[in-house]
């Protein structure tokens, strides 16, 4: 039942992937034309956070749906180009004055040296789920997984259970030409590439390195030779339990090649877990009741969607009477029987053996090179790994969680001492944020790292507006804001909005800012929402699923002040990958020392007097040259050199930077 197996590999891919991993977007509405907010999105400048929260009950729309926002200011909304409407737009890279946006059709590049108007440089239509995207010095990286994707970008896909035309893995183009892409090379996978992350080793100019998180079915050992999909006790070369690292020649990117597939899963046992959300099981138990064909699939029962049954009874009908055969009750039967034993055949389930092992894959892998670590999200753990040596990463530290369904994604503080990890509980396809839905779900878990490389578990964040039925909503793509001595962060939480929070204090994590739409559609799910937001040079950019293209502005208020947000817009990238976290490093400015001054008088580590003095003081600096001007910050580092507050000792050492100027 060759037929039945492809299907059941969609499935699956569907189900356990749903927006954030597998599927595609389903729109109607092919309109390319520029858009405006339904309604003047008017963000509130107050500390404390609006009441009622206007997030609950948007009204719903493609490219009208109702907004709002809370100290943030949107720039731009701009749609995709016509062969990427209707298409699920993925994730973003940066380099220069461009944006590069993933999409299940290809990749759309972007001009945003003017965020109120961002241009369209080209969209590249070569089609491969889930389109990651990755840049570094002319070269631009592209993962793809599913069983489409052509090795000639050809957009007829690929019906064949095995091909020879099928890419499961990393594209490489050089990007030297921005406007005209040039498809060098790819590096096929046995479980294709979800997710990439770029490594540039402080040590070495010659090479990066692509760490290739897979998470579908391993292909065929016909379709690509030497893949397994055996447990690794039966076949140590098994593509299970391990990741891929590439090694890439910059000056012969066509050369590049798996260099080592790292078992950094081993020992590991299985995962707690939560078990399904009241809403879910009533509306499971409902489906049933209705006659839903339902199986279990890696440790949950789900309702199999009708179009999966439909095409397996007809495929089972086939088998039984041949070309054209109507499929009959006793199909149906006979499929209500068996499907579980086809979905443990098709995917390894069912048995102790696996059942009892930890994860056999990630699904995101943060690189932070500067500190020599890497967070991974993977599955049922999240793991910390010393990636000192790049082609062989060690794990040295592994946390689990009975709240945690599916580690997704990590970030690092700036200084490397913290770490957050997200959890795509129901694949980003389903809605995690309804009111009855456990705070701790489908949430960040933040840690502390000790100086032993342990991770020390210290709270959650969620988004604190409840959702609608009608919204896939849960913790999703992120990046911090370079706010000097804070760690601020803005994530996606597909249609629940984008949420941007201050978790410097992680035991205490406080939302600053917020913007939202209302559902795609009021009635029924439908893909949309932000699928990737991050900070990039002054910008908080938007990869919106159906919508297109948002980019933002973060508006001052007593949680994040003017001087705080001109001291973070001083830190200029070349470029960014946010799965390859970069170290921010501020330059010395007076709004450096003056963003250090609000924080210091927010947190009451100064009288008001101090502070008072301490601003004057500044202002005159400023308005003041050659030896005055040095006197005057002179004075003021001296006055503070006896403070106990760290925040102070970084002023000092901002003010004496900036008297020797």
């Amino acid at each position: 039942m060759k037929k039945s197996n492809l299907f059941l590999t969609l499935l699956v891919s569907v189900l356990i992937g749903a927006y954030g991993c597998s599927s595609s977007s389903m729109m109607d509405d092919s309109s390319s034309a520029a858009m405006t907010p339904s309604i003047e999105p008017k963000p509130v400048t107050e500390a404390n956070p609006p009441s009622p929260d206007p997030r609950v009950g948007l009204k719903a729309g493609l490219f009208d749906a109702e907004e709002a926002s809370w100290n943030l200011n949107m720039l731009s909304q701009t749609p995709p180009p016509e062969d990427f409407v209707g298409v699920t737009n993925s994730d973003l890279a940066f380099k220069g004055n461009y944006a590069f946006q993933g999409n299940y059709n290809g990749v759309i590049v972007w001009d945003v040296s003017n965020p109120r108007s961002p241009e369209l440089v080209v969209d590249y239509l070569c089609p491969a789920s889930q389109s990651d995207v990755s840049v570094y010095g002319n070269l631009l990286f592209v993962s793809g997984e599913g069983l489409g994707g052509r090795l000639d970008c050809g957009t007829e896909g690929v019906q064949e259970t095995v091909s020879e035309e099928r890419l499961r893995g990393i594209r490489i183009f050089d990007i030297s030409d921005v406007q005209e892409p040039k498809y060098v090379s790819n590096v096929q996978t046995c479980r294709g590439s979800h997710t990439h992350s770029v490594l540039k080793d402080p040590e070495d100019d010659e090479n990066v390195y692509i760490y290739v998180s897979g998470s579908a079915p391993v292909r065929p050992n016909e379709e690509l030779p030497g893949c397994s999909a055996a447990m690794p006790d039966d076949d140590p070369n098994s593509a299970l339990f391990r990741i891929e690292v590439i090694k890439v020649p910059l000056d012969n990117p066509e050369e590049a090649a798996i260099v080592n597939s790292p078992r950094i899963f081993e020992n590991l046992t299985a995962a707690p877990t939560h078990g399904m959300a009241p809403a879910d099981k009533a509306a499971l138990e409902k489906a049933k009741a209705e006659g839903a064909f339902t199986a279990e699939i890696f440790g949950q029962e789900r309702v199999i969607p009708g179009r999966y049954v439909r095409m397996i009874l007809s495929n089972v009908a086939q088998q039984r009477g041949g070309e054209g055969a109507e499929p009959t009750a006793a199909d149906s039967a006979y499929l209500r029987e068996n499907i579980q034993m086809m979905v443990d055949q098709q995917f390894g389930g069912g048995g102790d053996e696996e059942d009892d092992r930890g994860p056999n894959q990630c699904h995101d892998i943060t690189l932070y090179p500067e500190i020599g670590l890497a967070g991974g999200a993977c599955e049922g753990y999240g793991l910390l790994l010393d990636i000192s040596d790049p082609v062989n990463p060690k794990r040295v530290d592994a946390v689990a969680d009975s709240n945690f369904s599916y580690w997704h994604s990590a970030t690092f503080s700036n200084d490397g001492s913290k770490v957050l990890f997200t959890d795509e509980w129901g694949g980003g396809g389903q809605p995690k944020c309804r009111e009855t839905d456990p705070y701790e779900w489908g949430a960040n878990a933040l840690f502390t790292i000790n100086e032993n490389n342990k991770m020390e578990f210290e709270s959650y964040y969620k988004l604190p507006a409840p959702q609608t039925t009608e919204e896939n909503c849960v913790a999703h793509n992120g990046s911090l804001i370079p706010v000097p001595g804070r760690e601020i962060m803005v994530q996606s939480w597909y249609q629940g909005g984008i949420s941007v929070f201050d978790w410097t204090d992680p035991s205490n994590p406080v939302e600053i800012a917020f913007h939202d739409r209302g559902p795609v559609d009021s009635t029924s799910m439908a893909n949309g929402g932000s699928w990737s937001v991050y900070w990039y040079n002054g910008m908080i950019i938007n990869s919106e699923i159906a919508r297109g293209l948002d980019i933002f502005e973060l508006e001052a208020n007593p949680l994040i002040t003017q001087n705080e947000i001109d001291a973070a817009n001083t830190v200029t990238l070349d470029y960014l990958n946010a799965q390859g976290q970069p170290m921010f490093e501020w330059p010395t400015t007076y709004a450096l020392a003056k963003a250090y001054v609000d924080q210091l008088d927010r947190d009451g580590e100064m009288s008001a007097s101090e502070i008072a003095a301490l601003r004057s003081g500044i202002a005159r600096a400023e308005k003041s040259s050659g030896s005055d001007k040095s006197a005057i910050l002179a004075e003021l580092a001296e006055g503070i050199d006896g403070s106990a507050s760290s925040k102070a000792g970084k002023l000092a050492e901002t003010l004496r930077d900036l008297a020797s100027m």
